[in-house]
């Protein structure tokens, strides 16, 4: 709830605001909740369930990354659209006792008998549905590990506490809102194909309705195990055996040595400055804080005080930004492991020149475009939730399956959803995947690597202090509604629920095509976009933005996107 944009206050107001006025509106009008600014925590996240787990964790003396951890695994049982322990993600994170600013990638890996042409026919030819739906699909899952390590360097309450209220959840089950019933539904034939996984979400072959309670024994004796025995359970013991033996059955690749073999890493985050903000988001093996970067700085040195965030002026200005930046995603980026990432692609005589080829009011052409020359400049289902602490402690976290419940296999006696992440690497060059993103050598399928991602949790610092914490789901839209949200707040200076709320539009290079969502922009914005010369396609709504931003009197404000009926909670 937002009575008026109180982040435009002075810091005493605000205070007052706080100490006086909140305290006498829920005395005097309990029915308005005001739940967006937090002392001691605060998180926002797509799931109200998982938002309120991680005020009980704040509630009882647990720090930013003891939420996380909780929230995690919470969204593996009440959001199996994408909160998983089948997938993997990547978070960014500040240490508030150092000020450290690190990246943790616990991405998904490819399978050792993985291929580069594993969904190709004879004849060379990609086949159909192979690298999005079944076992061959998946690539090795990383969550699990991902959150343990997390929680290994910076957590403070046990291990086994974290992880119980997602156990119990499952065990005796929780209500389905409307969101997951009709996503169920909109899946249901896919999701049917398995019995496996028309066994938990379509019990005697019954379409769940929003209010009945989900229940799932095998995902609740998986996460007791992990709380007992933390990630072996998952990579070396019973859960390992059952991935295997679902592999098998099912034609994946999957084995128990590939399992044992995973380990996340840390890395240096991307940083870049934009205006007076220092912005550090996800590096590769994830194209998100490089093409973030290249967006923003590409844009900084224009004058946005004559747009609004509707206006087709800048509409089209972030657009052939994203254009050149996309098309630079398609030759330079892939896993750092495998293949040299330029060092240049953020240097700001590169991106002078790339922003030389912008010509204003007329919509360059992604067939002239292609890929820039950096070296010579050296110097639809993800989720993501935000957490930040009085201490400083920041952690933004995108995590995934990749598309709506994977690639709708169960492993069985597991109780969870496995990924179809192979699809993000370039199964044949310039062939687009699920999200229309095309690619080529650089992010190829290689045993044992990490496929290129556009997940872009990102944490942003002003005069040092910590300032917004912003992410979202989206596929290859991550990118852009990230870059907006961050625009839309500081240049535009939107109050954080209406930074979440406001419509979005994206671009990336291939298809050449500005998307609009659908009913969010006025005929003569369209008009005069098409006037540029730019092709513009309305679609449903996308992203979902997860967002806290810090004052500078250390209040937390959390806001949840509209579109999918998250929460914001905090203590």
């Amino acid at each position: 709830m937002n009575l008026f944009p109180l982040r435009k206050l002075p810091v005493q107001l605000r205070l007052l605001y706080i100490v006086i006025l909140v305290p006498a509106l829920i005395l005097g009008c309990r029915s308005n909740k005001l739940t967006d600014y937090h002392e001691r925590g605060a998180i926002a996240c797509t799931s109200p369930i998982a938002s309120e787990i991680g005020r009980q964790v704040f509630i009882r003396g647990g720090n930013a990354f003891d939420v996380a951890v909780s929230v995690g695994f919470t969204l593996a049982v009440v959001y199996p659209q994408a909160g998983n322990l089948g997938g993997g993600g990547f978070a960014v994170i500040r240490d508030g006792t150092t000020g450290r600013i690190t990246a943790l990638d616990f991405r998904e890996r490819a399978p050792r008998a993985a291929t580069e042409e594993m969904f190709l026919n004879e004849a060379g030819e990609v086949v159909a549905h192979l690298s999005t739906y079944g076992a061959r699909a998946s690539g090795v899952p990383g969550s699990v590990a991902g959150l343990h390590e997390l929680w290994e360097e910076y957590g403070s309450l046990p291990w086994g506490d974290l992880l119980t209220f997602a156990a119990r959840l499952a065990d005796t089950g929780f209500l389905l809102d409307e969101y997951l019933a009709k996503a169920l539904e909109s899946h249901r034939k896919q999701l049917q194909g398995f019995p496996e996984t028309a066994n938990i979400f379509f019990p005697d072959g019954r379409q769940l309705e929003a209010g009945e309670r989900l229940i799932q024994k095998d995902l609740a004796a998986t996460l007791q195990q992990i709380a007992s025995e933390g990630p072996n359970a998952f990579y070396h013991g019973r859960t390992a055996a059952l991935i295997d033996s679902c592999m098998k059955r099912h034609g994946g690749l999957i084995t128990r040595a590939d399992l044992m073999d995973y380990t996340p890493f840390w890395r240096e985050p991307i940083h870049f400055t934009f205006d007076s903000l220092n912005i550090y988001s996800m590096p590769p093996p994830s194209s998100g804080g490089i093409v973030l970067g290249q967006i923003l700085k590409i844009l900084e040195p224009y004058d946005f005080s004559s747009y609004t965030p509707e206006s087709p002026e800048y509409i089209h200005l972030f657009c052939e930004a994203a254009r050149m930046a996309f098309a630079d995603r398609s030759a330079h980026l892939g896993d750092p492991e495998y293949f040299d990432v330029p060092d240049g692609l953020l240097n700001d005589q590169y991106l002078a020149a790339r922003r030389a080829k912008i010509v204003e009011c007329r919509a360059g052409s992604s067939v002239e475009i292609q890929a820039g020359n950096p070296i010579h400049y050296e110097s639809d289902q993800t989720t993501h939730y935000s957490v930040c602490d009085s201490d400083g402690n920041m952690v933004a976290i995108t995590t995934t399956i990749n598309s709506p419940f994977g690639c709708k296999l169960v492993v069985a006696g597991a109780g969870f959803l496995l990924n179809n992440e192979m699809d993000d690497f370039s199964i044949k060059p310039g062939f687009p995947n699920v999200y229309g993103l095309v690619g080529g050598e650089a992010n190829k399928v290689e045993p044992g690597k990490r496929m290129l991602s556009s997940m872009s949790p990102t944490l942003i610092l002003k005069q040092g202090q910590p300032f917004l914490i912003t992410g979202s789901p989206g596929g290859s839209k991550i990118i852009t509604t990230v870059a907006e949200s961050i625009l839309n707040y500081t240049r535009f200076d939107l109050t954080l629920a209406e930074t979440v709320a406001q419509p979005r539009f994206h671009h990336q290079w291939l298809p050449d095509m500005i998307y609009l969502e659908e009913g969010g922009f006025d005929v003569d914005v369209k008009q005069t976009l098409i006037r540029y010369g730019h092709r513009i396609r309305e679609r449903s709504p996308f992203g979902d933005l997860q967002m806290i931003a810090i004052d500078p009197a250390g209040l937390l404000e959390g806001a949840s996107d509209p579109r999918h009926g998250g929460a914001v909670s905090g203590y």
